[in-house]
């Protein structure tokens, strides 16, 4: 028998799967210096809403995590955020909640995918081509974006993404930001251990 293909989408594995922590300091130390999950992407949100740190599991994928300040604690039934990205609304969910998975697509058939998904009426954000700019989404693909997602609902409420690399690989660079604790401060070094003694000399 021949291996069943998918005729619509070439989605190739996952791209990320993105949870909620509470405190990103020791979901650093667990996953990188606990399981040797190479921490590649680390990003504190613009207007102070949290932050987005990366590990590479393998096979080009990755796990993903997000803090929120103010997120609900882990409760069952409190299980997505209320609004896709790029709008104005609460994408947080509670801590040990999964809050979307990305599906990793041919950067090549990514415009193509999100003109398939409106087509079929899907429910959809905007196109957010996600980079290091302040406001870390550019209008345009510019030579800084990292990533290109469109994020849209499963019938169940679940959030999904396309998303497509748009670089040829991290570099140290891209781990630029120390991880809150669970207060949301930056109070002992765990990602930037260079800076140990300006955050010794600050407490």
């Amino acid at each position: 028998m021949a291996a069943p293909t998918n005729r619509e989408f070439d989605i190739r594995g996952v791209n990320h799967l993105a949870l909620v922590c509470k405190d990103m300091a020791k979901t650093v130390e667990f996953y990188r210096d606990v399981l040797g999950m190479p921490l590649i992407k680390t990003i504190d949100l613009p207007g102070g809403h949290g932050q987005h740190f990366f590990f590479d599991i393998g096979n080009g994928d990755s796990l993903a995590f997000f803090w929120f300040p103010g997120a609900p604690e882990a409760v069952p039934g409190v299980s997505a955020p209320a609004e896709l990205p790029g709008g104005r609304g609460d994408i947080r969910s509670a801590h040990g909640s999964m809050n979307h998975i990305a599906f990793n697509v041919p950067a090549a058939k990514f415009d193509e995918y999100v003109e398939k998904l409106r087509a079929r009426g899907i429910k959809m954000g905007r196109v957010l081509n996600h980079d290091n700019s302040p406001t870390q989404v550019s209008d345009e693909v510019t030579p800084h974006v990292f990533v290109r997602s469109i994020y849209f609902w499963d019938p169940d409420g679940v959030m999904l993404e396309f998303a497509a690399w748009t670089h040829n690989g991290f570099t140290e660079a891209d781990v630029a930001h120390e991880a809150v604790d669970a207060n949301g401060r930056k109070s002992r070094p765990v990602v930037l251990k260079a800076d140990a003694k300006v955050l010794e000399t600050a407490r």
